[in-house]
């Protein structure tokens, strides 16, 4: 049997106060719709339809899922007559599924027991119970029986004392809702369809209406406007924390702490205040991290320790960092950077497409980028690798037990052999002997009897 998707993202979001088409503000780093699209398609569905209308041209380019189709809306005259545009794209038998692309916390498994609650026969709304009730459509009984959907501009002021709510999100037999659709009418404060007058159709037809709930009402929680927004973000940002240390992760404090993608952690892990995770990261047993890090698709193994301060960004490459190594504080690992077991990286020493083996150190104020650098190399303050020629990047080879001192600008393609020592202050352009002591420098010179120029008064 088909298991149509439809999801609402055609409205404007007035309240937002921004350029931007509200499903495509950002949640945990992915838009909102993001978040729908991603529930959707752990669905299996058959066929996932989203109905924009505001900024579509923007919505549709920003957003992808597997056999994602749009739909538009244009005008927008109510959740009925968006839906009517998506009426065909549905198969004829089946279940139609109907999500918002505003509520982005809906869980995959509140919303299959949906479905199943519909079993392609029943009308099935996933309702809520909330202290406030303001600006949603109540659910109207007869006993236990649904009777009706009421908005709360046309409720009266009896309806409006009720406190079960319309999520927006229901699952109906897609036959039915066709026929539904086609009936629907405009006479409402507001001159539009709403996709809510349905129930009394289902009612009339002999439809049995039923009702499931999500488990808490974060799931079913809208954005409106930026303040919703923090909140939802807020609570989202607490359930991944309390999920973290639940598996034992020691967070300073699960109020100041942000994943943004995917965060696994092994045993005895460690996080600071204000850290960010964003991406695909991956932390060992033991990892530590300082307070106030950005660490972005990378993977720190066992006993790893980052210093407070310290960006972290593989983008697509990838970060890794080894065994016991020792990052920061203020510290950069850009893409490509590789960090062997042991190795130090310290304050102010920016890091990318560098391969370091173990136990190689960077102290301080030093950049490494396009280079291989062998175990136990001390890299001294102030000295970088100049891997770039305005047109073309090269790589620099530093062998093991390599000393460069500070200040030192080694001009790639170079390679420095084994055991080498390059004396500080040396610009080195061409290939340094292994075990050799190598500097190039200007000659010092002192001049008796200079003195220094004094203002003109």
């Amino acid at each position: 049997m088909a298991l149509d998707i439809v999801i609402m993202a055609a409205g404007k979001g007035t309240r937002m106060k921004s350029s931007l088409p509200k499903v495509l503000h950002k949640l945990a780093g992915r838009s909102l719709l993001q978040h729908v699209l991603g529930t959707a398609a752990s669905l299996g569905a058959t066929r996932i339809i989203t109905i924009t209308g505001h900024g579509a041209e923007q919505v549709e380019a920003a957003v992808q899922a597997p056999g994602l189709l749009f739909v538009r809306q244009m005008p927008q005259l109510g959740t009925g007559h968006a839906v009517q545009q998506a009426v065909p794209q549905l198969h004829d038998e089946g279940t139609t599924l109907i999500l918002n692309g505003d509520t982005p916390l809906i869980e995959a498994a509140t919303v299959r027991a949906l479905v199943d609650a519909c079993g392609g026969e029943r009308f099935a709304l996933l309702t809520i119970t909330l202290a406030d009730a303001t600006g949603y459509g109540r659910i109207v009984r007869d006993g236990e029986q649904v009777r009706a959907i009421v908005e709360h501009k046309d409720a009266t002021p009896e309806q409006r004392e009720i406190r079960e709510v319309n999520t927006g999100v229901m699952a109906v037999p897609t036959k039915r809702l066709k026929g539904w659709l086609a009936r629907l009418d405009n006479k409402n404060a507001q001159g539009e369809y709403y996709l809510t007058d349905i129930i009394a159709m289902a009612v009339a037809d002999g439809v049995p209406v039923v009702t499931a709930q999500p488990k808490s009402e974060t799931e079913v929680l809208g954005v409106n406007s930026p303040m919703q927004l923090a909140d939802l973000e807020r609570r989202y940002q607490r359930a991944r924390a309390e999920a973290l240390m639940e598996a034992g992760v020691r967070l300073a404090d699960p109020a100041r702490f942000d994943v943004r993608g995917s965060l696994t952690c092994g045993s005895d892990v460690e996080i600071d205040v204000n850290c960010i995770f964003d991406g695909e990261v991956e932390l060992g047993d033991g990892v530590r991290i300082g307070a106030n890090c950005v660490v972005r698709n990378a993977r720190l193994l066992a006993g790893a320790v980052i210093h407070p301060f310290t960006h972290i960004d593989g983008e697509a490459q990838g970060v890794s960092v080894g065994r016991g190594a020792l990052v920061g504080p203020f510290a950069r690992l850009r893409p490509g950077a590789q960090l062997g077991d042991e190795v130090h990286i310290g304050n102010f020493v920016e890091v990318k497409n560098s391969t370091l083996a173990k136990g190689a150190k960077a102290n301080h104020l030093a950049y490494l980028g396009d280079a291989t650098v062998g175990e136990r190399v001390n890299y001294g303050a102030g000295s970088i690798t100049a891997n770039y020629d305005g047109a073309n990047k090269h790589r620099t080879v530093i062998g093991d037990d390599v000393h460069v001192g500070s200040n030192c600008v080694l001009i790639a393609p170079v390679v420095i052999g084994a055991g080498a020592t390059i004396g500080g202050g040396s610009t080195i352009s061409k290939d340094a002997p292994a075990g050799q002591l190598t500097v190039s420098r200007a000659k010092q010179v002192s001049l008796e009897g200079w003195t220094r120029p004094v203002k003109k008064r």
